[in-house]
């Protein structure tokens, strides 16, 4: 084991995209243990969109990171040290851990995963918190029937490749909007998607939808928002249900974009739209894991993963994700 750690702190809050002042770059001492803690050394790290939001101090649905504290997301990682009764040196685990090298946590905000069942960064996508997003929003929000078709803005991304696949498995037509045509051949070919959109290709997506979608719209699962949405919102059947995720069109956004009133169609239509986070689901997330995992066991559910090595880098493997370079799940390999 090294003597150092190196962190990854947030220096300023951003205005607009995330730069590299926004990050600085330390080394301090490992931690030591206090009662019940472990100290994890991480393996992994999960980029997530919903991170940028945590980068303001605007009031929200989880707390921001704090000024000059290591930024925090999801880890796989290898106890080192324990000092809590349910986990031992070896031990594989995952939890919010610290941009960093270590982190010393309480152990009951650790999960224990088992190597030989999945790869262990599975832990940090199709069976963690994106595929639990995925698991959740489209069951329980979107309610899937047989079918019905299935629209997934953000197709590519960790959380919608597996809306996607649920909904395959639910005998839905499905219907993905991407940025790429890689993106686009991998979801047909490879998670079976029914059709595709490019919508940086696309001169009219609203046309390019009543195409894909004869029957109009069942199912919107939105993580994206903006102009992709708008167009959706205009096709939905009656009684249509919306989970929304999430709207990474705007996120780096400095001010309210205008944009049209859908609420008129959504009222004549007796339209659902639920907004929703993951942790809402928490007295759930064993639910979900089961499933998930056995899909997963079952080649069901397959995955792509896109890792960036190096935790220096994790900042730009963050950016990436406004970029578009990922093709599914976005990782970091820390050791």
């Amino acid at each position: 084991m090294v003597s150092k750690n190196r962190q990854i702190l947030l220096a300023k809050r951003p205005q607009g995209m995330p730069d590299e002042s926004t990050y600085n770059f330390i080394e301090t001492d490992i931690p030591e243990l206090n009662s019940n803690e472990v100290l994890v050394q991480a393996q992994y790290l999960s980029v997530d969109p919903y991170m940028r939001g945590r980068m303001s101090d605007a009031k929200s649905y989880v707390t921001p990171f704090e000024l000059n504290e290591p930024l925090k997301g999801g880890v796989v990682g290898t106890v080192i040290e324990s000092m809590h009764p349910k986990f031992q040196q070896g031990d594989t685990v995952t939890g919010l851990l610290d941009w960093a090298d270590y982190t010393a946590i309480d152990g009951s905000q650790l999960r224990k995963i088992n190597p030989d069942k999945a790869p262990i960064t599975t832990a940090l996508h199709v069976s963690g918190m994106p595929g639990l997003t995925a698991y959740f929003g489209l069951l329980d929000i979107g309610q899937p029937k047989e079918g019905e078709t299935v629209v997934v803005s953000g197709a590519a991304g960790a959380v919608g490749m597996v809306v996607g696949q649920i909904a395959k498995i639910k005998g839905c037509r499905v219907v993905g909007i991407a940025g790429s045509e890689e993106k686009n051949r991998y979801l047909v070919n490879e998670l079976g998607y029914d059709a595709t959109i490019n919508y940086k290709t696309t001169d009219n997506i609203r046309q390019a939808l009543k195409e894909a979608c004869p029957n109009g719209i069942d199912v919107y699962f939105d993580n994206v928002g903006g102009e992709i949405s708008d167009a959706v919102f205009s096709l939905l059947n009656f009684h249509a249900r919306v989970a929304l995720c999430g709207q990474i069109a705007h996120y780096n956004d400095t001010e309210v974009e205008m944009g049209p009133r859908f609420l008129t169609t959504f009222l004549k239509h007796s339209v659902l739209l639920k907004g929703f986070i993951v942790s809402n689901y928490t007295n759930r997330y064993e639910e979900g894991v089961r499933d998930l995992s056995k899909w997963l066991s079952e080649g069901k559910l397959k995955y792509k993963e896109n890792i960036v090595e190096g935790l220096e880098n994790a900042p730009d493997a963050f950016l990436g994700l406004f970029r578009g370079d990922n093709l599914g799940k976005q990782l970091v390999k820390i050791r």
